[in-house]
């Protein structure tokens, strides 16, 4: 049986990617601990049982003491395991896995879901872009398999630090289907005729959501609902408010993952329109748009490569280039105006998902994953 053990810098139980690998490494005779942090849930409490443990940070304006202890706790819990694997799940962990292995056996495994030195929301902060840079310029040749979310991430990997040893696992949900759909147009009291627009994930800058509010004034009989967090909440709800839409905005906050699918489904279309504001984000393949497929759900999508791949090869929803053009109300308005073609979109969401699932994708990449 193979030891595995998984660090990463957020709450392991609101990630659907390391709650998918954890059971799909544990149905293949593998022993998996994992190592977690969280520091926005309200209410919460350092949590433990005996595979996971996810610590309670607190994030101030000094920033020096939340990483401090982020990093002593996490070298803490490294050193009480002796694994074969240690996933490292973000750049912030990565360092202090590797420096683990230096005292024992063990590969390191690292999850490379952005490429974190050309995140949107560093595009102006040139100097924690360098430091990015720098680690990974140096840990990135000491590990022993690099995982990405897409075939454009790992190569673009291979051109900037010349590594071969990638691995894609997309990020992609489990098979499922809705079981029991929310009423949204009860539970926000608005007509049953209302069209509903939603929006899943992050709520941060370069997601298309100050695009959708500036356009809903011209989109008919639609309300725009925001399932999720994030740094920007007040600040688009006050942009709601400055352009006399505060109606038709929904913010219902962070959905618990099994239950995401009945809140997706209930919609009318997801929206997935992620701007060209940085490299990682031109790269982008986000498991949001595999979550609006898995639930039958059509797609408004940007037209980046990885995604619009996706949308049109399964066709299940409609592509624009946000950059050219921004009246993405027309759009919206035809695809809704158009019942039949929306069945269409929806009917190929659910061959669709028969292929976009995870025990499909770990099938694929678990071979190279945890033979070894």
């Amino acid at each position: 049986m193979k030891k595995i053990c998984i660090s990463f810098l957020g709450n392991p139980f609101h990630d659907s990617r390391i709650t998918n690998l954890k059971k799909s490494l544990e149905e293949n005779n593998c022993k998996v601990k994992v190592i977690g942090f969280d520091w926005t849930t309200p209410d919460f409490k350092t949590y433990r049982d005996d595979d996971t443990v996810v610590y309670k940070l607190r994030k101030t304006k000094f920033s020096l003491w939340f990483y401090g202890t982020f990093k002593l706790l996490l070298l803490f819990e490294l050193f009480k395991v002796r694994a074969d694997i240690y996933f490292a799940e973000e750049i912030y962990s990565l360092p202090y896995v590797k420096f683990r292995t230096f005292f024992g056996k063990g590969k390191v495994y690292y999850n490379s879901r952005e490429l974190y030195a050309f995140l949107g929301g560093l595009r102006n902060r040139k100097f924690i872009q360098k430091i990015f840079t720098f680690i990974e310029k140096i840990l990135i040749h000491q590990v022993d398999l690099v995982l990405t979310t897409g075939e454009m991430d790992s190569d673009f990997l291979f051109n900037f630090y010349g590594i071969k040893n990638t691995l894609v696992i997309r990020n992609i949900p489990k098979l499922k289907t809705p079981d029991k759909k929310i009423n949204l147009h009860e539970k926000l009291s608005i007509d049953s005729n209302t069209k509903i627009l939603l929006y899943q994930g992050v709520l941060i800058d370069g997601r298309g959501i100050e695009l959708v509010i500036e356009n809903l004034p011209k989109i008919k009989n639609a309300v725009f609902v925001l399932l999720g967090d994030g740094e920007r909440k007040l600040k688009w709800k006050k942009y709601a408010e400055e352009l006399n839409v505060p109606e038709q905005v929904f913010f219902l906050g962070t959905v618990p993952q099994d239950e995401l699918i009945n809140y997706t489904a209930a919609a009318d279309l997801g929206i997935c329109l992620i701007e060209n504001i940085s490299i990682s984000y031109y790269h982008a393949l986000p498991n949001k748009l595999f979550e609006y497929i898995m639930a039958g759900l059509p797609v408004v999508s940007s037209a980046l490569p990885q995604m619009k791949q996706i949308v049109d090869k399964y066709s299940v929803g409609e592509c624009i280039d946000i950059e050219s053009n921004k009246n993405i109300a027309d759009l919206i308005n035809n695809m809704l105006s158009d019942s039949n073609k929306l069945e269409k979109y929806k009917s190929n969401c659910k061959q669709a998902a028969k292929e976009l699932n995870w025990d499909v994708e770990f099938e694929k990449a678990k071979n190279k994953l945890i033979d070894f």
